[in-house]
């Protein structure tokens, strides 16, 4: 990734910022058109998960525009997710001169976390949290009703939940850099577990587009695990690197009351 001169004039950074977004909007226009396409194929595996519950039927569009709006959709999703290192990867390379150079080492290391965290998110979320939630809401659809499995509908909130998923489990990263860099001390990440753990509760029910107590559930489930799987990580390479002080030291010790300042 090339990396420009620190101080440039203000329209030499608009320029290199220009210049990035542009390969950013390119990158995604050019995948989307290409996925457009094998949008037959990606429909096909979105459905796979759905379709032991459905009794039988298949998918209907309710609308003559429905079709394209839901490959185009599909399309563009897809996209996005495929094209995010890239645009990670742009991001970075944009602030990467405000950086230190004990800090650039970070750099891709982060993308590659980053992009990994999510795919996994995203697969954990396509075969077990899809069937769960699938079958638990169509269930309690059949109660009172027949269940006209819209295509739009069900592919809509399936992805969302994918989405959803691969976002939260950049929580592990967050932690690792918020603790590591101390920026927030490890000891209050620890000390603070109760409201931590009841924010988490409400993020949660916040990005789940299904309203559904499995999914809330499976999501709580998932994001305290992975909090506490970034804790455990984290002491590990703080106690490495700088050992018990490390664990509380703050580079903001006046809003964490403590009066060391970033050096001692």
């Amino acid at each position: 990734m090339p990396i420009g001169p620190a101080r440039m004039p203000l329209l030499d950074h608009l320029g290199e910022l220009r210049r990035r977004l542009t390969i950013v909007v390119v990158s995604v226009l050019v995948a989307t058109i290409v996925m457009y396409f094998a949008t037959p194929t990606i429909v096909d595996i979105l459905k796979e998960p759905i379709m032991p519950f459905l009794e039988g039927q298949d998918f209907v569009i309710m609308t003559s525009l429905g079709g394209f709006a839901i490959k185009f959709g599909i399309a563009f999703k897809v996209a996005i997710v495929m094209c995010t290192p890239m645009i990670l990867w742009q991001l970075l390379g944009f602030f990467l001169p405000a950086l230190k150079p004990n800090e650039r080492r970070w750099v891709v290391p982060t993308v590659l976390a980053a992009t990994g965290l999510f795919f996994v998110g995203a697969v954990f979320c396509y075969f077990i949290i899809v069937p769960a939630a699938f079958e638990w809401l169509i269930a309690e659809t059949q109660t009172i009703a027949a269940a006209l499995p819209n295509l739009e509908d069900y592919i809509g909130i399936e992805i969302l939940l994918m989405i959803g998923f691969g976002i939260s489990f950049e929580l592990p990263l967050i932690v690792f850099y918020l603790a590591v860099f101390h920026i927030v001390p490890y000891a209050k990440f620890r000390s603070a577990w109760r409201y931590i753990y009841v924010a988490m509760l409400v993020v949660s029910a916040s990005i789940t587009p299904d309203a559904s107590p499995v999914t809330l559930m499976f999501m709580y489930a998932a994001m305290l695990s992975l909090y506490e799987i970034s804790l455990l990580v984290t002491r590990v390479v703080i106690m490495a690197t700088e050992g018990k002080e490390g664990l509380t030291r703050s580079r903001l010790g006046i809003l964490f009351g403590d009066d060391e300042d970033e050096d001692a």
